[in-house]
């Protein structure tokens, strides 16, 4: 079962924008993807808030994201949280078998 978190970062004047493009560019991020039991680390905003960042940010396990926030990553990402004066809230959630009805609505 894996785990997934949706962190929304919300700043002003482009703030949320600027610092996923930072950890892009940094190349933070890569270092989190790279990073044992990651499964997925993509940013995206929402297309009628141009303050919010969306990150969806899946891992193997708890034992996973453990490590990953005992990584050096995590003070640099703290650091461009404070830099950029973001605000964040949080949804977690843990994966599941679909059952096979909700295929008929999957358009492949």
């Amino acid at each position: 079962m894996s785990i997934s978190v949706n962190l929304y970062y919300r700043g002003t004047n482009g703030s949320a924008a600027q610092f996923a493009e930072e950890m892009e560019r940094s190349g933070i991020a890569d270092k989190i993807r790279a990073e044992e039991g990651n499964l997925r680390y993509e940013y995206f905003q929402p297309l009628g808030d141009p303050e919010t960042v969306l990150l969806i940010d899946s891992w193997r396990d708890q034992a996973a994201i453990d490590a990953h926030h005992a990584s050096p990553m995590m003070k640099e990402l703290a650091l461009l949280r404070v830099k950029y004066d973001l605000h964040m809230t949080a949804e977690r959630y843990t994966s599941i078998d679909a059952p096979a009805a909700d295929e008929t609505y999957i358009r492949k």
